[in-house]
């Protein structure tokens, strides 16, 4: 592992029009394959961070969260949707920066990456078993045969799966006929949804985005993103 971490130095992301970030390419090209390779960026890490919080009450590990991903943090803006990424050292649970976040999946089932998955799929059954009166416990085997359906349906669809909704599919999930009365929604912002002057993620406009194979688009009315003009914005991060 720590020849592939010297090795992942940088990567280039783009949005696109589902307004997630997909990898295109990787300073180590042998050992990941950026098809379909999806990123977590800084705001969906912060919401996930939010949603899990409840989670503690049933023991959960917080450092499997940060162990799960190699952090990249704003290198350039490359126009057109595009942007470069370094590598961070930084910890998401407490970073200075706005941090991308880039799933280890170098061992897809006992990986770090892996690892995180089950934790928190073990743990939302705990939670769910605690909250609701089922006349039968919900099992892990259930909760994952619905996530796998979900998937399978997307694939079929033509859409490639993001990591930040596979993620929260497991965190939002409750069996269909039953509700959680005393949890607070898990409410995700919309996509597209304008950032805080706080955020150090640049917003880029519409006709930047290029569709390609790794995703289906449909023709629906949805929200744009505030423009984003790097001539007379600059790059986030960098000096004026």
């Amino acid at each position: 592992m720590s020849k592939v971490a010297k090795r992942l130095e940088w990567c280039i992301v783009r949005l696109g029009k589902d307004m997630n970030w997909w990898v295109e390419e990787t300073s180590d090209d042998i050992n990941w394959d950026v098809d379909s390779l999806s990123i977590i960026d800084p705001r969906q890490t912060s919401h996930i961070l939010d949603v899990v919080d409840p989670l503690r009450e049933y023991g959960l590990n917080r450092s499997i969260i940060d162990n799960a991903f190699f952090k990249f943090k704003i290198d350039k803006d490359l126009g057109k949707g595009r942007i470069r990424l370094t590598r961070s050292e930084e910890s998401i649970l407490d970073a200075d920066e706005a941090l991308f976040a880039l799933p280890d999946i170098l061992d897809e089932e006992r990986g770090p990456y892996a690892d995180l998955v089950d934790h928190v799929t073990k743990l939302r059954v705990a939670m769910l078993n605690d909250l609701i009166d089922f006349e039968q416990r919900l099992t892990i085997d259930e909760l994952e045969e619905e996530i796998r359906e979900d998937q399978n349906n997307a694939f079929m669809e033509g859409r490639s799966n993001h990591v930040f909704d596979e993620l929260m599919g497991i965190l939002e999930y409750v069996p269909h006929g039953y509700e959680l009365e005393d949890e607070e929604p898990l409410i995700r912002a919309p996509k597209g949804a304008q950032a805080s002057d706080e955020d150090d993620l640049p917003d880029f406009k519409e006709e930047h985005l290029e569709e390609d194979d790794t995703m289906r688009w449909e023709e629906e009315e949805t929200e744009e993103l505030t423009p984003y003009d790097p001539e007379t914005e600059g790059i986030p991060g960098e000096d004026k």
